[in-house]
């Protein structure tokens, strides 16, 4: 079954339930051609009245002019659909006619009419149909909608329903030519939440000419303003855990490449990179040969996406970084112009234009905690993930053999050396696994954004700066720097505006590191005591 047949019966369905609030009208044939022939203010005007006393027929009509399945052949009107053509009035098939012209809807026309059919299904058996229609309805009702939300709001059950339905009700009337319904309209909406609610006050008060009306609306205005202001701040600290969230992807595979091994690399962006492509790669290979099972695709891409970057990294490792051990400003060198020819490696494969990396449906849509707070699933998932694989690393870099072996090498080499580890490859496979997590750090950033050459760019220095504060070699204080860094940034933002907020950090950052060098965390160990 169609979407469209599973609206039109759920509207059928809806309407007879209706049928005992209002009076029903059969659609008659100047009805019918008032909705689809003329002029656009006078088939809005038609429009408004035929929703007012909506049957089926009407309710059906309506849907066949919002699908394009209206047709006009010498002034008489059909509904052409699936090959059939059929009466409007009786639903009867008719022949076809020789000649039919389309009935053109302009952008004006359209947003009415799906302004009438949401207003249709405010009475609809199913609550997730009301709450559409409320929401369609927000900011975009007038007075001709008023008696049709006001016979749903009566006959309204569910409580949070009839709130949410009783604000568009008052916004209908803020507008109303009565002052005692606009001063009522105004203490309905004094108690809203919504960003909409508080742009339709301003509007108003400019406009407002009844002195007690406009005191009221100021009032109003101050009140609605004090409750979008938790809401605002909610969604700047969700902001920043989420920006810090992907910092700290990003900084945990550095944490290891240079918090522990002192190697700079300049190329972890461009690891990040790698696994963002092949996040694209296995979204390509899904949607041609398993598109039935494309939303489980990034399930696949997580181990993907780490190990191409992985296997990157150790190559890296062994041809280049081994032999520039302590010697910083070569290996700075070195990895930058490696860098560069991975983004022309990247160009010269996959194009300089960036690329999409669609979500899966179940990371599509978001939570709405406030009229002005909504948590998008894929920024919650994001910070999700970041904290699976900070838990992840935590445990292999404390808890196994590994990284026992790491933690050795890194506070001392030669005695590790002493006691049998072969640290050659101890530094190919901890320069492996921070190259991986840079993978899973881009896996991560392809769902929230385009997937393109210069990806690693945008992170790489904020990367750096989130290991530095930390304290190198620290974990703990990279989570601290990345989301503590994060969520100063989103405030200062809102004050500031983004560049100045951005120069604002790197200031607080030099201050911080001229006053402690070793960063939040100092690093434990005889290599730092020396």
């Amino acid at each position: 079954m169609t979407i469209e047949k599973i609206f039109a019966t759920g509207l059928l369905v809806a309407l007879s339930a209706a049928s005992f609030l209002a009076p029903s009208y059969a659609l008659t044939t100047p009805e019918a051609t008032a909705l689809a022939v003329g002029e656009t203010d006078a088939r809005i005007a038609a429009l408004s009245k035929a929703v007012q006393t909506a049957d089926a027929q009407t309710a059906a009509f309506i849907q066949a002019l919002a699908d394009d399945n209206v047709k006009v052949s010498e002034g008489k009107v059909f509904v052409i659909k699936d090959g059939k053509t059929t009466d409007p009035l009786s639903g009867n098939e008719l022949p076809a006619p020789t000649s039919l012209d389309d009935v053109v809807n302009n952008n004006r026309m359209r947003a009415e009419i799906d302004n009438a059919l949401a207003a249709l299904k405010l009475f609809s058996k199913d609550e997730a149909d009301r709450r559409a229609a409320i929401k369609s309805l927000q900011g975009e009702a007038d007075e001709s909608k008023l008696e049709l939300i006001e016979k749903a709001y009566a006959a309204e059950p569910n409580p949070q329903i009839k709130q949410a339905l009783g604000m568009v009700r008052a916004a209908v009337l803020l507008g109303s030519a009565d002052a005692k319904k606009r001063l009522e309209a105004t203490q309905m909406l004094a108690f809203s939440n919504s960003p909409t609610t508080k742009t339709a006050l301003i509007e108003r008060i400019k406009i407002e000419e009844d002195t007690d009306v406009k005191i009221a609306l100021k009032a109003a205005l101050t009140q609605v303003e004090a409750g979008l202001v938790w809401g605002e701040r909610l969604a700047a600290i969700f902001s920043g855990l989420s920006l810090g969230s992907i910092l700290l992807l990003v900084a945990l595979g550095l944490a290891i490449t240079y918090g522990l091994m002192g190697v700079i690399n300049m190329a972890h962006g461009e690891l990040m990179m790698i696994g963002a492509y092949a996040t694209y790669v296995v979204q390509a290979l899904f949607l041609k040969y398993f598109p039935a099972a494309f939303d489980w695709y990034l399930l696949a891409a997580v181990p993907v996406a780490f190990a191409a970057a992985a296997l990157v990294g150790a190559a890296l490792e062994r041809s280049v970084i081994r032999f520039l051990y302590g010697r910083p400003l070569e290996t700075l060198l070195a990895t930058w112009g490696i860098s560069l020819m991975l983004m022309q490696l990247v160009r010269t494969i996959f194009g300089a234009q960036n690329v999409g990396v669609e979500n899966p449906s179940w990371m599509s849509g978001g939570i709405t905690l406030m009229g002005n707070l909504q948590l998008p699933w894929n920024r919650i998932i994001i910070i999700a993930f970041a904290a699976a694989v900070l838990l992840g690393m935590a445990f292999l870099i404390g808890k196994t053999r590994l990284g026992l072996f790491v933690r050795g090498v890194t506070q001392n080499r030669p005695m590790a050396a002493c006691m049998g580890v072969n640290t050659a490859r101890i530094d190919t496979y901890a320069f492996a696994l921070g190259s991986g997590i840079a993978g899973l750090a881009g896996c991560a950033l392809s769902q929230i954004g385009n997937v393109g050459p210069d990806l690693g760019q945008s992170y790489i220095v904020d990367a750096f700066m989130v290991v530095v504060l930390g304290g190198v070699g620290q974990l703990a204080g990279t989570v601290y720097a990345a989301l503590g860094l994060g969520i100063l940034g989103k405030f200062l933002e809102g004050f500031a505006g983004a560049v100045l907020a951005k120069i604002a950090v790197l200031v607080f950052i030099i201050i911080f590191i001229q006053k402690r060098p070793q960063g939040i965390f100092a690093m434990k160990g005889r290599s730092a005591e020396a």
